[in-house]
């Protein structure tokens, strides 16, 4: 079976497609001095990207990781952006976790598999 990789560099690929699968690397914001729902915003835009490159959208969800740097302040917020963007009827296994990512400026970062 062939693997389709999408927008790869020497450390990753941002998509990786397989047995009608896809899967995204970690997604943060480009603009990191946005707040929360600023970030998450453009996430989710670039996970509609990603996903549209791998024969795929948010319709056909499996399952989303989000990372955060601090779920106690940016929680509801982000959820409120997530609520608008997801389809209430499609929606993933989905689990949330606090992390501490390299850059301090990043609020969130997503990681996602789809069905293609």
């Amino acid at each position: 079976m062939s693997i389709q990789r999408i927008e790869s560099n020497p450390r990753l690929s941002r998509s990786v497609v397989h047995n009608g699968v896809a899967w995204l690397s970690g997604v943060v914001a480009t603009d990191c001095s946005q707040d929360i729902q600023g970030q998450t915003r453009q996430v989710l835009q670039r996970v509609d990207e990603l996903l549209a490159a791998s024969g795929s959208d948010k319709h056909r969800l499996l399952s989303v990781q989000i990372w955060m740097k601090d779920m106690g302040r940016d929680f509801a917020a982000m959820n409120a952006q997530w609520s608008e963007w997801v389809d209430a009827t499609q929606t993933p296994a989905r689990a949330t976790a606090q992390v501490a990512f390299d850059d301090p400026q990043i609020l969130l970062e997503l990681i996602v598999t789809a069905v293609v």
